[in-house]
C-alpha cells in the first residue's frame, strides 16, 4: 500500500470492488441470504477430500458424493446432520503396484468418478481404483456396498465406464438403465471412446479408433434426449449427445474446436462394416462467436441442458460455458444452442477430405438411406429394422464422413473478462408460454457463485456470493427445489436459486426486472410479476422507481478519499464482448485490467474517472455506449503518521549528506598535509598507476580488500570503458548508498562539487568523482591498500621511460597526478608502519 496507510484506506479500496454497479453492495454474504447457505466443510467431512461426483435423489433430497476412497450421503434438508460414509479404498499391495508403474502416491487411490441410478433402485458406483477402474453396487436402504460371500466388495471391471486417472475429463449418462460414457480406454490415457458401456454384450458399441472420429478430445458433458409419443409423429429414435473439445483435423493450425456428437439409442453397429461400432456417429462444430467484434471462444468447459417447455424435448436448449485458446488472460462466455439448430446441421451436408488434394470439400453423392440417421418409422417400413441391416455403402460412407459441413453457431449471452467460470446452471423464469428470461448461476475458480439475469439482448449481474476459500474452485452445481447445491473439492453449500425474493434490495430487484421481478415498496420485498415492463430500458425504469440516483447507464458518482502513493482498483463490470474505455485525468499513472482500472494515486491524477462500455447482446451490430461506473478521487485529510515517516526519511538523507561533506573536508585536509613539503621536480610516474587516457577519473574502490591473486583495489576503481545499462561510460565508480528498490529511490552523486540525483534502475547507485576541477582526488582507502601491500612484501619493478609516456595523450594531467602520487609515496614512506610503499597492480579494463 504505502507509508501512512490507515484502516480507512483499506476500506476505500475494498468498497468500490464490492459495490460494482449500484449504490449498494451487490456482493451478498451468507448471512445476507437469510441463512439459506450453510456450508459443509472439512469440519464435517473430516478426512474426506477430492469430492468430484454428485448424484441427487429427487424424492428424499439425499445428495450422494463421490470422493477419494469414500462415498458420502448428505441430507440436504438437514445439513446439521452428520453425513453417512462408506470407505472404498485400495489394498496396500495394489497401491504399491500402481506406484511401481510410475504413478504418484496420491493418484494411486480410488477416486469415485461415477454415481448413477440403475433400474432396480441401486446406485452404480465406479472409481479409478489405482489406475485399474472398478465398479460396485450401492444398496441404498442400508447404504452399503454389496459384498461377495467372503466379505469383500463385489466389483466388476470399470474399463470404458470410468477414467483411469483422477484428473482426466470424463462424462457419462444413463438412458433406460444403460450407461453411455465418454472416457479413456487404456492405462496410458491415449485411447478415447464414446461407448455403450453396459447392457447385453452383443449390443455394446463404441467409436472407431480413427482421428477422424476423435482426436485428443477433452470430454465435458452428455445429455439423453428421450422422445415422447406426443412430440414424435415420425417414430424417431431417442438420442444421446456428447459435448467435448478436440483438436481440429480439418484446420491446418493447431486449433482446438468445440464439438457436439449425436448417437442413437437403438444403434447396435453394422453386420460386416463397423462391427460393434457406431453407425450413427455424427459430429458438428459449435461456434460461440460475437460476429461484430470477431471474438470467438473455442474451448468448451461445461454444458447445462434445459427444456424451455417442460415435457417437450424439441424445446431443449444447451447452455455452453466457453473460454478462449488465444486469450492470454481469463475470459468466460456463455452461448446457448437449440436442439433444433443441432438437428438441422446433422441433417445437412457432410464434410469430406479428399486425399488427392488434401482439401475439405462437400461430398458429391450421399447414398440412401441417409448415413448416420436414426431409425424411424419410414426406415422400418423399408425393411431396416436394425442398424445390422444397413448396406455396406452407407456404413462405409458414415465411417469416412463423421463430420458435418455446417457449424452450429450462436452469439454469446454474456462475456466476462478477468473471471474464470468453471460450472454453469440455469433457472428459467416465468411460464413456458411466457418465458421471461433466465438466471445463470456461474461458479468461479475462486469459490464464488455469480448470478446473472439474461433477458432478451441484455445480461445484468445480480449478485456475487463468496462461498468457499479462493483455493476451492466450484466443480458442481445442482438445482433442486428452488435451491442450488454448490460444491468444491472440499465443501458443499446450499444457496437460494429461484424466486425474486432472494434479491434483498430495491436496486438489486430492479436489475432483475427483465426476468419478471418487481420491488414492492409497501412490503419491502422483491416479487415475481406478470406485468409487462413496457418499452425502453426496463432496468433503468425500475431503478428510477427505487429513487436511486444511479441508473443502469447513469451511475452514481462515488467520491473516494485517497492518499498519495495508494494503489486502487476501480471496478467496471462488463458482460458484453464489446470493449470498455475509461476517461481520466491525462497524467499516466493507470493501467487497465480487462474492464477494471488500476490507479496509482499522485497529485496530478486526482479527479473524475468514468468507465463507458459498448452495450449490446446477440446479433446487435451497432451497440450504444453506456456509462457503467464513475468515481471521483480526492485527497483525504493530513496523515500524521505518513508525514512523520516522510520527515524521518528526510532526516536520514540529511545525515548522509552531512557525513559526505565532512568526508570532503577531511579529504581536503589530508591532501594539504600530503602536499605540504612536496617539491615539483620530477614527472616520473610508473605506467601501472596511470596509463595514457586513463587519468581523468580516479577513485579507490570501497569494496572489500582483495587477495594478491585478484585485481587490485585501484584497478577496480578505474573503469574507462564500463558499460552502464548497455552504454559505455568513461567514468570511475564506487558504491555510495545501497539500492532500495527497483528504480523507486535515488542515489546522490557528486560531479565537480555538485550533488545530483540519479535513478538506480534496480542496480546499486554509484558516485562519480570528476578530478578535472581540482579538489579532492583520492580517497583515504588508498592508505589501506598501501598498508596491505606492505604485508605482501612485493615491490613493483621499474619500467622503461618509453612505456611511461605512452601515446602522449593526457600528459598534462598525468604530470600533475604523477607529482602528487610521488609526493604521496614519499610521505607514506616516512611512517614506520609503512616502511615500504605498497605495490599497485596494473590497471585492468572491465565491463559489465
Amino acid at each position: 500500500m504505502g507509508d501512512g496507510m490507515t484502516l480507512s484506506d483499506v476500506v476505500l479500496v475494498l468498497v468500490p470492488m464490492c459495490c460494482l454497479m449500484s449504490g449498494g453492495c451487490l456482493t451478498a454474504t451468507l448471512g445476507g441470504l437469510g441463512g439459506t447457505a450453510p456450508i459443509l466443510d472439512q469440519k464435517t467431512f473430516k478426512s474426506v477430500t477430492n469430492v468430484s461426483t454428485y448424484l441427487l435423489h429427487p424424492s428424499s433430497g439425499t445428495l450422494f458424493l463421490g470422493a477419494r476412497n469414500a462415498i458420502l450421503a448428505v441430507d440436504t434438508r438437514d445439513l446439521n446432520q452428520q453425513p453417512k460414509k462408506i470407505v472404498w479404498d485400495v489394498p496396500e499391495e495394489k497401491r504399491k503396484s500402481c506406484v511401481g508403474k510410475g504413478k504418484t502416491e496420491a493418484d494411486c487411490n480410488n477416486y469415485i468418478r461415477l454415481l448413477e441410478y440403475l433400474k432396480d433402485g441401486r446406485v452404480y458406483a465406479c472409481g479409478t481404483y489405482a489406475f485399474d477402474p472398478q465398479c460396485a453396487f450401492l444398496h441404498l436402504p442400508s447404504f452399503t456396498l454389496e459384498k461377495t460371500e467372503d466379505g469383500a466388495v463385489k466389483m466388476e471391471t470399470g474399463k470404458g465406464k470410468c477414467p483411469f486417472e483422477p484428473s482426466q475429463r470424463y462424462t457419462a449418462v444413463m438412458a433406460d438403465g444403460i450407461l453411455y460414457t465418454a472416457a479413456t480406454s487404456n492405462f496410458l490415457g491415449t485411447l478415447y471412446d464414446i461407448s455403450r458401456a453396459t447392457g447385453p454384450e452383443q449390443e455394446r458399441v463404441r467409436t472407431d479408433q480413427s482421428i477422424n472420429w476423435l482426436n485428443d478430445p477433452e470430454f465435458v458433458s452428455s445429455a439423453y434426449i428421450e422422445q415422447t409419443p406426443d412430440s414424435n409423429p415420425t417414430g424417431d429414435d431417442d438420442k444421446i449427445y456428447f459435448f467435448f473439445t478436440e483438436m481440429a483435423k480439418e484446420h491446418d493450425l493447431y486449433t482446438k474446436v468445440p464439438r457436439v456428437v449425436r448417437v442413437c439409442k437403438s444403434d447396435v453397429g453394422g453386420m460386416k462394416t463397423l462391427q460393434r461400432r457406431w453407425t450413427t456417429f455424427l459430429k458438428a462444430q459449435l461456434v460461440c462467436e460475437d460476429k461484430p467484434s470477431g471474438q470467438r471462444y473455442n474451448i468448451l468447459t461445461d454444458v447445462f441442458t434445459a427444456q424451455h417447455s417442460p415435457g417437450d424435448p424439441s424445446s431443449t436448449h444447451f447452455y455452453g460455458l466457453f473460454t478462449s485458446q488465444w486469450e492470454p488472460n481469463d475470459v468466460s462466455a456463455v452461448c446457448v444452442f437449440s436442439l433444433f439448430d443441432i438437428s438441422k446441421v446433422m441433417d445437412g451436408p457432410f464434410k469430406e477430405l479428399k486425399k488427392t488434394c488434401e482439401n475439405w470439400n462437400s461430398p458429391e453423392t450421399v447414398p440412401t438411406p441417409r448415413p448416420g440417421q436414426c431409425l424411424n418409422s419410414a426406415l422400418k417400413a423399408q425393411g431396416f429394422e436394425s442398424s445390422l441391416k444397413l448396406p455396406d455403402k452407407v456404413l462405409t460412407f458414415v465411417r469416412d464422413h463423421p463430420l458435418m459441413e455446417n457449424s452450429v453457431t450462436a452469439a454469446p449471452l454474456l462475456v466476462r473478462k478477468g473471471i474464470k467460470y468453471t460450472k454453469l446452471a440455469v433457472t428459467l423464469m416465468g411460464e413456458a408460454e411466457d418465458q421471461k428470461g433466465a438466471v445463470l448461476h456461474l461458479g468461479t475458480d475462486r469459490g464464488e457463485l455469480h448470478q446473472v439475469a439474461v433477458a432478451g439482448q441484455n445480461a445484468t449481474l445480480l449478485q456475487e456470493i463468496p462461498l468457499f476459500s479462493p483455493q476451492e474452485p466450484v466443480n458442481n452445481i445442482l438445482l433442486h427445489q428452488g435451491r442450488a447445491l454448490v460444491g468444491s473439492p472440499l465443501s458443499v453449500a446450499r444457496v437460494q436459486a429461484e424466486g425474486c425474493a432472494l434479491y434483498p434490495s430495491c436496486e438489486v430487484c430492479a436489475r432483475a426486472r427483465g426476468v419478471g421481478c418487481e420491488w414492492s415498496a409497501e412490503d419491502k420485498v422483491c416479487r415475481f410479476t406478470e406485468t409487462e415492463p413496457g418499452p425502453g430500458d426496463v432496468v433503468d425504469e425500475a431503478l428510477k422507481k427505487c429513487d436511486a440516483e444511479a441508473g443502469r447507464c447513469t451511475p452514481f458518482l462515488k467520491d473516494l478519499k485517497v492518499s498519495i502513493g495508494l494503489r486502487i482498483l476501480l471496478p467496471c463490470v462488463q458482460l458484453s464482448p464489446r470493449p470498455c474505455s475509461w476517461e481520466y485525468p491525462p497524467h499516466r499513472h493507470t493501467r487497465q485490467h480487462h474492464s477494471d482500472l488500476a490507479v496509482t494515486v499522485t497529485e496530478d491524477n486526482l479527479g473524475k474517472y468514468v468507465c463507458t462500455c459498448q452495450e449490446g447482446g446477440p446479433n446487435i451490430r451497432d451497440p450504444t455506449p453506456c456509462r457503467r461506473a464513475a468515481f471521483f478521487l480526492s485527497l483525504e485529510g493530513p496523515n500524521v503518521e505518513g508525514s512523520a515517516a516522510l520527515a524521518g526519511n528526510r532526516h536520514v538523507l540529511a545525515i548522509y549528506i552531512f557525513f559526505f561533506f565532512m568526508g570532503l573536508v577531511m579529504g581536503a585536509f589530508l591532501l594539504y598535509f600530503v602536499n605540504r613539503n612536496k617539491t615539483p621536480t620530477s614527472s616520473d610516474q610508473p605506467d601501472h598507476l596511470l596509463s595514457p587516457g586513463k587519468g581523468q577519473n580516479l577513485l579507490g574502490s570501497l569494496t572489500t580488500p582483495q587477495s594478491e591473486t585478484s585485481s587490485s583495489l585501484l584497478s577496480e576503481g578505474i573503469r574507462p570503458t564500463e558499460k552502464q545499462n548497455g552504454k559505455a561510460a568513461l567514468s570511475s565508480t564506487a558504491p555510495l548508498l545501497g539500492s532500495q528498490g527497483n528504480g523507486g529511490h535515488h542515489a546522490n552523486s557528486v560531479a565537480g562539487g555538485r550533488i545530483s540525483s540519479n535513478p538506480s534502475n534496480g542496480h546499486s547507485p554509484f558516485t562519480s568523482y570528476d578530478t578535472s576541477s581540482g579538489g579532492l582526488q583520492l580517497h583515504s582507502e588508498i592508505l589501506v591498500a598501501n598498508a596491505l601491500g606492505v604485508r605482501t612484501g612485493l615491490r613493483e619493478p621499474s619500467r622503461p621511460e618509453t612505456e611511461e609516456k605512452g601515446s602522449g595523450e593526457g600528459n598534462g594531467v598525468e604530470d600533475v597526478l604523477g607529482d602528487r602520487m610521488k609526493g604521496l609515496e614519499d610521505e607514506l614512506s616516512s611512517f614506520q608502519m609503512l616502511e615500504y610503499p605498497a605495490p599497485l597492480a596494473p590497471c585492468e579494463e572491465s565491463s559489465i
